[in-house]
C-alpha cells in the first residue's frame, strides 16, 4: 500500500501524479480496442511474439509486460539522490523494464514514447546535467533501436507499398520524439533550476534571519558597553572632580573659611552637573557632552574645569584646520574627559599639556603628564583606558599609550579623516 508520506517525500509530487496519470490512461488506450475496430483489418503485430509466436517465453512475456508497467510506475516513488552507483542501477532497471514492456508487449508498444520521456524526466531529478544529456541522448538511441528492430519485423507481412509508408511515418514519429525529449529536458532543467534558485534563496533568508540575530545581540552588547561608558566618561569625571572639592573645602576650613566655601560652591556646581548627567542617561541614554557647542570650547570647559579642581594650568595647543563630524567630536571630548580624569585621579602631576592639530587626512591628539607614571603591563585593562581604546578603534584610530614608573604618562590617538569624509 502507498502511503502519503512516500509520496510527499518525492521531489514533485504533482509529477508523480502526472506520470501515474499518463501510464493510466495509454495503458487503458492500449487495453479497450477502439470503437469499429472489428470492422477494419487486423494490423500486423510488431511484437516478437507477434512474429514469431511458437517462441517458448511468448506465453509468459505477455504478463510480463504488465508487472513491467507496473513496477516502473512504482518505481518513481523513491529515487536515489545520494550514491551515484544506485542512480546507475536505477537508471538500468528503469530501461530493461521499459524494453520488455515495449518489445515484448504488443499492446503496451504505444506506451514506448511515454516511457522514454518519463525515464528522462526521472532521470532530470536524480543526475546533474552531463547524466541528464546522456539518459536523454540514450532514450532517443533506443527508440531508434527499438523502432527499427519493429520495422524489420514489419518486412516479414507488409507489402513494399506499406513498408515506404511505414518508413516514412517512423521517419516523422522519430524526429517528433526528439524534439518532445529535447522539449522536456529544457523544461525540467528550467523547473530545477528555479527550485534551486528558490532553495538557495531560503538558505540566504534564513542566514540573514541568523545574521540579524546575531547583529541584534551584538547591538544590544554594544549599546550596553556604550551606555556604561558614557555614565562612566560623564557621571565618574564629575563625582571624581565633586570628591577633590570636597576634600580642599575640608582642608580649608579652619584655615581659610571663604577659600573653602569657594570650593563648596565648585562641588555644588558638579553635584548638579553629575545629578544631571544621571538623569540624562537614565532617561534617554544619548546625552550629548558637547551640548552644540564647538569641540575647542568644550575641552577649554574641561581644561577649566581640571584647573580650578588641581590648581593645574593646562598647556594647550588646539589647531583643527576644518570642522568635524559630531562622532569624533564626541569621542576626542570623551577621550580627553578620561585623560583629565585618570591624571587628577593617579598620576600626581604638575605639568600637563594637550595637544589637539588636524592635518591632511588625519586627527592627532596628545596629551601628556609628568606625573609618576604607571606599569603598561599592568594597568592597561582598566574600563578608562579600554573606554579610550574602544572610541579609537570605533572611528579607525589608534591609541597609544607610553608610560612607565616615575616617567609620566603620554597618550597619542590618530584618527583618519579620509575614511569618514
Amino acid at each position: 500500500m502507498i502511503s502519503p508520506i512516500q509520496i510527499k517525500k518525492h521531489p514533485f509530487p504533482s509529477l508523480l501524479y502526472l506520470e501515474w496519470t499518463l501510464l493510466a490512461i495509454t495503458a487503458l488506450t492500449a487495453v479497450i480496442p477502439p470503437p469499429l475496430r472489428r470492422f477494419r483489418p487486423k494490423p500486423p503485430e510488431l511484437s516478437i511474439c507477434g512474429v514469431f509466436p511458437d517462441l517458448s517465453v511468448c506465453n509468459i512475456l505477455p504478463e510480463l509486460s504488465i508487472y513491467s508497467l507496473i513496477i516502473f510506475a512504482l518505481m518513481g516513488l523513491r529515487l536515489p539522490t545520494k550514491n551515484h552507483k544506485n542512480k546507475i542501477i536505477y537508471t538500468t532497471i528503469e530501461i530493461l523494464l521499459i524494453l520488455i514492456t515495449g518489445l515484448f508487449g504488443e499492446r503496451f508498444a504505444r506506451l514506448f514514447p511515454f516511457l522514454y520521456i518519463i525515464l528522462v524526466t526521472r532521470s532530470c531529478l536524480i543526475f546533474q546535467l552531463p547524466g541528464r544529456v546522456f539518459v536523454t541522448t540514450l532514450s532517443f538511441t533506443l527508440f531508434l533501436v527499438t523502432t527499427q528492430l519493429k520495422y524489420q519485423l514489419f518486412n516479414f507481412q507488409a507489402s513494399p507499398q506499406a513498408q515506404e509508408r511505414y518508413r516514412f511515418l517512423i521517419l516523422n514519429s522519430s524526429l517528433v520524439f526528439g524534439l518532445s525529449l529535447v522539449f522536456v529536458l529544457l523544461m525540467m532543467n528550467a523547473v530545477l533550476s528555479e527550485r534551486h534558485s528558490r532553495e538557495k534563496l531560503a538558505i540566504a533568508n534564513e542566514k540573514l534571519r541568523q545574521y540579524a540575530m546575531r547583529i541584534e545581540n551584538q547591538a544590544t552588547l554594544e549599546e550596553r558597553n556604550r551606555i556604561a561608558r558614557e555614565i562612566h566618561d560623564s557621571l565618574g569625571h564629575s563625582l571624581t572632580a565633586l570628591n577633590l572639592q570636597l576634600e580642599t573645602a575640608l582642608k580649608l576650613w579652619q584655615s581659610n573659611p571663604g577659600k573653602a566655601e569657594t570650593f563648596l560652591a565648585t562641588a555644588k556646581e558638579l553635584g548638579s552637573k553629575a545629578l544631571k548627567d544621571v538623569r540624562q542617561s537614565v532617561s534617554t541614554m544619548r546625552y550629548n557632552p558637547l551640548q552644540e557647542q564647538s569641540l575647542e570650547r568644550a575641552i577649554a570647559s574641561l581644561l577649566e574645569n581640571f584647573h580650578r579642581s588641581n590648581s593645574i594650568l593646562p598647556i594647550c595647543q588646539i589647531n583643527l584646520e576644518y570642522s568635524l563630524p559630531p562622532e569624533i567630536n564626541t569621542a576626542i571630548y570623551r577621550i580627553t574627559q578620561e585623560s583629565l580624569t585618570n591624571i587628577s585621579k593617579y598620576a600626581d602631576a604638575t605639568e600637563v599639556k594637550l595637544e589637539l592639530t588636524t592635518t591632511r587626512g588625519n586627527l592627532r591628539l596628545i596629551i601628556q603628564d609628568n606625573g609618576r607614571g604607571f606599569d603598561l603591563r599592568q594597568n592597561t585593562t582598566g574600563f578608562g583606558l579600554q573606554s579610550m581604546r574602544d572610541r579609537t578603534l570605533a572611528l579607525g584610530g589608534e591609541l597609544n599609550i607610553n608610560s612607565a614608573l616615575g616617567s609620566g604618562c603620554k597618550i597619542t590617538v590618530n584618527i583618519p579623516l579620509t575614511r569618514l569624509t
